[in-house]
């Protein structure tokens, strides 16, 4: 074999080795691109559940795939899966490579936590993302309403604190008035019952006075009575002749 040939033999079993290892990457990229390219004819169509499901079908082919994060994202906040949609804006803040991509990720953060009525944090979403895009100003009037949000519900809250304040004092005050009722309550049924354990035959002070008054008139008749017959019992006296 000459030298020439030789080389050709090393460059094509090289070109063979290389193409090995290639091929499967070029042909799951194929994949990742096609499932983006039929997810996004979905999402256009407003079919957001079957777009979920190719951008996911994506992902398995390039976890790291910045368009099939961020357009899956897009699909969750459509179904009103915030939460959902949340987390996947909230992993593109760590990988985007530029100033736009960055606030365009914190955009859509701030709107899936103002959805989520999470007010403070989508204020901070939408701070940095003008930190990267100042001149957005999409951005810039939702920062004001989620922080004309966040103002009515700290209202709120303090209204509903303010307000179970008042019912736990009005309740307390209750139990105070409740208390005191019984008391009075217990104490006129202690009397009642003191009154009726008191003996029948007690009579008022007026009325022992008559019937005193009225003994002793009736002991001054009967000694009167029984002074007139010790004598007449003497008038009628008789000695015996024996």
């Amino acid at each position: 074999m000459s030298l020439s040939r030789k080389n050709r033999f090393f460059s094509l079993a090289q070109f063979i080795i290389v193409a090995y290892f290639l091929f499967p990457l070029t042909s799951f990229g194929q994949k990742e691109k096609q499932f983006i390219h039929e997810g996004n004819k979905q999402y256009d169509s407003k079919k957001y559940s079957d777009a979920e499901r190719n951008y996911n079908q994506a992902l398995t082919k390039n976890k790291d795939s910045y368009k099939s994060i961020f357009n899956l994202g897009d699909a969750y906040y459509k179904q009103n899966k915030f939460e959902e949609a949340a987390e996947q804006f909230q992993i593109l803040t760590h990988k985007a490579t530029s100033k736009d991509t960055l606030s365009k990720a914190y955009h859509n953060l701030g709107n899936s936590l103002l959805k989520s009525k999470k007010y403070q944090e989508s204020i901070d979403a939408y701070k940095n993302a003008l930190k990267n895009n100042p001149n957005d100003e999409d951005t810039r009037y939702n920062l004001s309403y989620a922080q004309q949000m966040l103002k009515q519900q700290q209202q709120q809250q303090q209204q509903k604190q303010d307000k179970d304040n008042k019912d736990k004092k009005d309740n307390k005050d209750q139990k105070k008035e409740d208390k005191k009722e019984q008391e009075k309550k217990d104490n006129k049924d202690k009397k009642e019952q003191e009154k009726q354990e008191e003996p029948e035959n007690k009579i008022s002070k007026e009325d022992a006075k008559r019937l005193l008054d009225a003994l002793q008139n009736d002991e001054k008749n009967l000694h009167d009575k029984m002074k007139k017959q010790k004598i007449k019992g003497v008038k009628g006296q008789i000695e015996k002749d024996w």
